[in-house]
C-alpha cells in the first residue's frame, strides 16, 4: 500500500516510478534504459555512478561494460554527465519524495548536476512520512540529508514553471524487492 501511494504522489510531480522484484531484472532495465536513451562517451551522453551498496562488484564489471558509464565522480564530470546514477536509503509515501544519506559528495554530484537522475531505492526503505524518517536518521551518522521530490522545477521567473533550471529535468525511480539496502 505505500509503494502504490510513493508512487502516485511522485508520478504527480513528474518523477518516472518503477519497481522490480529482483535486482538482476532492476539492473537489466536501468541498461535498456541508458541505451535507449544514448548512453555514450561523450561529453552530455556520458553517465556516471556513485557508491552504492545496490551493485555488487559483478553488477559493477558489467556496467564498466558499458560505453560511457563511469564510476569515478568528480565535480567536473558529473556537471558534463547526462545520467547520474545513486542510491537513496528512503522513500516518503506521503510525499513522493526520496531521502538520502548524502554525507559523500558523489552522492550529492550524481544526484543534482545531470541531466536525468536515476535513483535506485530498496522497496524495504519505503516509510509513511518524514517523523519515521527522522526517527531513523541519527545526525552523528548522517551529517547531510538530501530530500528530492520529483525532477528540478521553478516558477520564480516570471511565475513561469521551467523544469530543470537547478537539477535533474528527469527523476527516474526503480524500487527493488529483494534489495534491503542495509537501512
Amino acid at each position: 500500500m505505500m509503494y502504490e501511494q510513493f508512487k502516485s504522489r511522485a508520478e504527480g510531480v513528474s518523477a518516472e516510478v518503477h519497481r522490480f522484484e529482483r535486482k538482476d531484472t532492476a539492473l537489466n532495465f536501468m541498461i535498456e534504459f541508458l541505451m535507449k536513451e544514448g548512453l555514450a562517451d561523450t561529453p552530455q551522453t556520458a553517465a556516471l555512478c556513485a557508491e552504492c551498496g545496490f551493485l555488487d562488484e559483478r553488477d559493477r564489471d558489467v556496467l564498466k561494460k558499458l560505453s560511457g558509464l563511469k564510476f569515478d565522480v568528480t565535480c567536473e564530470a558529473a556537471s558534463k554527465a547526462r545520467f547520474g546514477i545513486s542510491q537513496m536509503d528512503w522513500a516518503l509515501a506521503d510525499t513522493g519524495s526520496l531521502a538520502q544519506n548524502s554525507s559523500a559528495i558523489e552522492q550529492r554530484l550524481v544526484s543534482s548536476l545531470p541531466t536525468i537522475h536515476i535513483a535506485l531505492v530498496p522497496t524495504s526503505g519505503i516509510l509513511p512520512d518524514m517523523p519515521a524518517l527522522l526517527s531513523r536518521v541519527h545526525p552523528k551518522e548522517c551529517a547531510y540529508l538530501a530530500m528530492i521530490t520529483g525532477p528540478s522545477r521553478t516558477a520564480d521567473i516570471e511565475r513561469v514553471l521551467t523544469i530543470g533550471v537547478h537539477g535533474p529535468e528527469r527523476l527516474v525511480i526503480i524500487f527493488v524487492d529483494e534489495f534491503g539496502g542495509g537501512n
